[in-house]
């Protein structure tokens, strides 16, 4: 008969697991003893310690912590429809339900808005349902070509204003859109990777995320195609952003930002611009 020692004692968790697997060879002797409750019981696996949620989050950033799916909707800008000038883009970043839980404002200068167009710089304020602002992207004044292999495309994101959490910087290529996100030291974590045509004719545009050896996608940055009368009477997208739901926050915040950024450079025409 064991001991009460025995019975009270913990197993003890195996080292290269997670806090709070299940040590393997148990998990097979009560899988084998428990056989209906095989399907249920699944040991958690390892993955890289640089995508692991941080101990900490930056405050406003709770509401990203369990999400795998950010849905950013522009708002459509009927002033600027009418007026065919280019106004400040507004969005709404919204959860798989539809419902919101921030909302960003662009702050630009009008005089770039017309002259610059899509490479204007400009600031987006994202702010909860609250009020409170939790993200602040900053994006200067700089290229945007393939034959143009410096002083390209960069956003800074801040979580919360005032401390830069990361970047989105583009990488040269002459046939594909690539651009990395970095941490606030400007280390590449992950890598974007879009298709040679982004059109977006008829269908969806997928932007890949990589790992930063591109062997691996964790995800992926979708424009969604919202028909040919939208696509052309007005400058309004939406897009998904598809990623692990234990993905750091910060990295989920980086691709708020890059939406935007896509948004510019690639998306942003309406029926002045034609």
């Amino acid at each position: 008969m064991a001991s009460k020692d025995s019975q009270n004692q913990k197993p003890e968790s195996l080292p290269g697991f997670l806090p709070g697997a299940t040590n393997p060879d148990q998990h097979s002797r009560a899988a084998s003893s428990h056989p209906r409750k095989q399907a249920r019981q699944q040991p958690n696996e390892p993955q890289p310690s640089s995508f692991l949620p941080t101990a900490s989050l930056p405050p406003g950033l709770e509401y990203l912590s369990q999400l795998d799916l950010i849905i950013i909707h522009q708002q459509v800008e009927l002033l600027g429809m009418i007026l065919g000038t280019e106004t400040s883009n507004k969005y709404e970043i919204k959860n798989s339900l539809g419902q919101r839980i921030y909302f960003a404002v662009e702050e630009s200068i009008c005089f770039n808005r017309n002259v610059c167009s899509t490479l204007r710089a400009c600031t987006l304020r994202i702010t909860d349902n609250s009020g409170r602002e939790v993200i602040t992207v900053n994006r200067p004044l700089r290229c945007n070509s393939c034959w143009c292999p410096c002083y390209l495309q960069e956003l800074e994101i801040q979580a919360p204003p005032g401390t830069t959490v990361g970047y989105v910087a583009q990488k040269w290529d002459p046939f594909q859109p690539k651009f990395t996100i970095q941490n606030a030291n400007k280390e590449d974590i992950l890598k974007i990777i879009g298709p040679c045509a982004t059109c977006g004719c008829f269908g969806d545009v997928d932007f890949e995320v990589k790992t930063v050896d591109e062997k691996f996608t964790i995800g992926k940055i979708s424009k969604y195609w919202s028909g040919f009368v939208n696509d052309v009477f007005t400058n309004a997208d939406n897009f998904g952003i598809h990623v692990p739901a234990d993905l750091d926050v910060t990295l989920k915040a980086a691709m708020i930002g890059a939406c935007f950024l896509f948004d510019f450079m690639f998306f942003e025409h309406s029926l002045a611009g034609l």
